[in-house]
């Protein structure tokens, strides 16, 4: 049986892509964190992998056990994927394109708001590889939905006041029902007071419980709403139970891959973008059939 080396850059929404990757295809793996030893040398990485040079001497992890594949997510782990791959005589697979990197692995799966080039060992997604396993942290009690809250990113600024005209509209348009909500990571204590103080029936506040309902939500709600933030949040949504999707969009200066990703899921009818209304819109991916195609 395939043995799998899932490579970590410490970031979950990478780590949850590769490991989605070795869950579908119920395979063993291992994960292991990779860091450069110096911040410059991820810089040199790029050169030596334009030239065509491999070396783990770059990084502080030396791995030793063999592997039959090797599997890393984000620009961090690119080059380690190569480099410990060719040691081990293994596959290499990137489960984003890694860019800045020579598109040369043995499969990279990439998403389509990433415009990925065509390639025979590229296969091209429409959202991040989830793999959603509920937890029991919710349990409805009646009809439901849930409201998953992000917070602002590089690109994105969430407004208080737009997300308060949101949440209102929202429980006035579900009166009767149960509401779920769940703050992430990223949510800053302004909009976590804001959520509190509507008393919603299931709450989850993360800087003081640092639990994930999501899988949960997406199982037992008849809508969940996600703030447009997190690719990672989406491509769950959209990719498991029968729940609509509608994402709350924020504030962005311009075009970018996350309103790129959105305005695609939803053109092709896995999500609803709020625009003041309301749509059911459930359809899924099926990540395992993008593994069908692919000779592993």
């Amino acid at each position: 049986m395939s043995r799998v080396l899932i490579l970590s850059d410490g970031r979950m929404g990478h780590l949850n892509q590769s490991l989605a990757f070795a869950k579908y295809l119920n395979i063993p793996y291992e994960v292991v964190s990779v860091t450069f030893k110096h911040r410059w040398l991820k810089a040199l990485s790029y050169l030596l992998d334009r030239i065509g040079v491999y070396t783990d001497r770059v990084f502080d992890e030396q791995i030793d056990k063999r592997y039959d594949m090797v599997v890393g997510t984000g620009s961090a782990t690119s080059y380690a994927t190569k480099v410990f791959a060719k040691k081990m005589d293994a596959r290499s697979v990137a489960m984003m394109l890694p860019r800045g990197y020579r598109y040369d692995l043995d499969l990279i799966f990439a998403q389509s708001h990433d415009n990925p080039p065509k390639q025979e060992n590229i296969i091209e997604i429409p959202a991040n590889f989830s793999y959603v396993e509920p937890k029991g942290l919710y349990r409805a009690q009646k009809k439901s939905i849930g409201i998953v809250i992000g917070g602002d990113n590089k690109l994105f600024t969430m407004s208080k006041e737009k997300l308060q005209a949101q949440l209102d509209l929202i429980k006035e348009y579900y009166a009767g029902y149960e509401i779920a909500v769940t703050t992430s990571p990223r949510t800053s204590k302004e909009i976590e007071e804001l959520i509190a103080s509507y008393a919603f029936d299931y709450e989850v506040i993360f800087s003081k419980n640092p639990i994930n309902p999501i899988p949960d939500l997406l199982a037992q709600c008849e809508t969940v709403f996600i703030t447009g933030d997190s690719t990672s949040m989406i491509s769950e949504a959209v990719s498991y139970g029968n729940s609509n999707v509608v994402v709350l969009p924020l504030e962005s200066e311009k075009e970018n891959k996350f309103t790129r990703f959105i305005d695609t899921l939803e053109k092709e009818g896995y999500l609803h973008i709020f625009d003041g209304t309301i749509k059911d819109k459930n359809k899924k991916i099926d990540f395992r059939s993008y593994l069908e195609e692919v000779d592993l």
